[in-house]
């Protein structure tokens, strides 16, 4: 079987959704499923997969994580490419990562007469409220949110939700009928993300040295996307809370982009001795990152977008800090540390009550690994989008 994937974006990145779409090609190859995916010009190519990417633009040689005006001259050169691609390749499934790779295979999915299936990680209006690119009481919101429902009631034969959270919007609140929603929770890696292969205790990780953090302090990781939406501004503060309540703590905080804003918000504050950014991190090494912190901390609000981070941390055996929100729930259940969204008050209390029980730290953390072997294995996944890909063949 042939798949063709179309990511609209700059594949491969270290960060959120590119993940998803890499783990995915990795374990659909090791059933035997042909996949390529057609993506931006950008981005890191990945040994044994087959990425094939757009024409650069002429103006632009950037642009923008998350939603930019220039996304559109992107997306018209990716169709370009895809249709090309598509005649060319042949697939037997089409499947489209978020609703601009839904809407451009869609429109592929019927010139070659094959299913479309949707991968989809959230609501494209929220996401674009979320990055301040959509005003939700402006004129155009109503139009973007018609494209939407468009996009996700009439084009697609199967859509792949990231979520329960995710599955509810689908049904409830674009009408999608049940039997098109399969359930395809973010999964992790357990094999390189995996604490046995470092043999040492977070204390003593030669990476604290390198990067000049303490061996007698507490270190709480955060790996993503720093941004305001992902919760970084919170994460200053509650450095500040610590700070102020005289904890012995520090803040390793892995990603991009908008680092040297971060950097001096932290020293506006008075905690830039206490925070350590990194910058990106390339994802191989991201579990030896991990492997210096004693928590994890994910301080994202958003109700509709995954939280792939977690799945990773909870590999590592790291116990995490989290706000209460569905997405959360479900991957972290109830072994989740959870504060009320938005309350970095409650946020930072509880990073202080669990930096002060080692014991607790560990028997969750061991419990979060087991949970990811159990529930969240990329093989099972796989399996799963494979039936997925088999029913809808049999139907064409």
């Amino acid at each position: 079987m042939r798949v063709l994937m179309i990511a609209p974006t700059s594949f491969f990145s270290d960060y959120g959704g590119h993940i998803r779409i890499l783990e995915e090609m990795k374990a659909l190859g090791e059933l035997g499923i042909e996949v390529a995916v057609v993506t931006y010009y950008m981005g890191k190519d990945v040994p044994g997969l087959d990425i094939r990417r757009t024409a650069p633009l002429p103006w632009r040689t950037n642009y923008e994580v998350g939603s930019s005006r220039h996304k559109l001259a992107f997306d018209v050169y990716l169709a370009v490419k895809a249709i090309r691609e598509g005649i060319n390749y042949r697939p037997d499934i089409i499947h489209g990562h978020m609703h601009e790779g839904a809407l451009i295979g869609g429109v592929l999915a019927r010139m070659l007469g094959v299913p479309l299936v949707f991968d989809y990680q959230g609501s494209l209006t929220a996401e674009m409220v979320d990055h301040h690119f959509l005003n939700p009481e402006g004129m155009v919101y109503p139009l973007a949110y018609r494209v939407e429902s468009i996009i996700t009631r009439r084009l697609p034969q199967a859509i792949l939700a990231s979520s329960g959270q995710a599955a509810a919007l689908l049904r409830d609140r674009f009408g999608v009928a049940e039997d098109r929603i399969y359930s395809l929770p973010d999964c992790a890696d357990a094999l390189q993300f995996d604490p046995a292969r470092f043999g040492f205790a977070a204390a003593d990780s030669p990476l604290r040295s390198v990067l000049g953090i303490p061996r007698d302090v507490i270190v709480v990781g955060y790996l993503g996307l720093l941004t305001d939406y992902q919760g970084i501004p919170h994460l200053i503060e509650a450095a500040v809370f610590l700070r102020q309540a005289g904890e012995k703590v520090h803040f390793l905080v892995m990603g991009y982009p908008n680092v040297d804003h971060y950097r001096a918000v932290a020293r506006h504050r008075g905690v830039d001795d206490m925070m350590t950014f990194t910058g990106r991190i390339p994802f191989e090494q991201a579990p030896q990152h991990l492997a210096a912190c004693d928590i994890a901390v994910a301080p994202k609000m958003s109700a509709s977008e995954g939280s792939g981070k977690l799945l990773n941390y909870m590999a590592m055996a790291l116990p995490v800090v989290a706000y209460d929100t569905p997405v959360n729930r479900e991957y972290l259940d109830t072994l989740g540390i959870y504060a009320p969204p938005g309350d970095v008050t409650a946020l930072s209390g509880e990073i202080s009550a669990l930096m002060r029980d080692p014991a607790r730290r560990a028997e969750i953390g061991r419990r979060l690994r087991l949970r990811i072997l159990e529930r969240f294995s990329w093989h099972n996944a796989a399996e799963r989008i494979a039936e997925v890909y088999e029913l809808l063949d049999k139907i064409e």
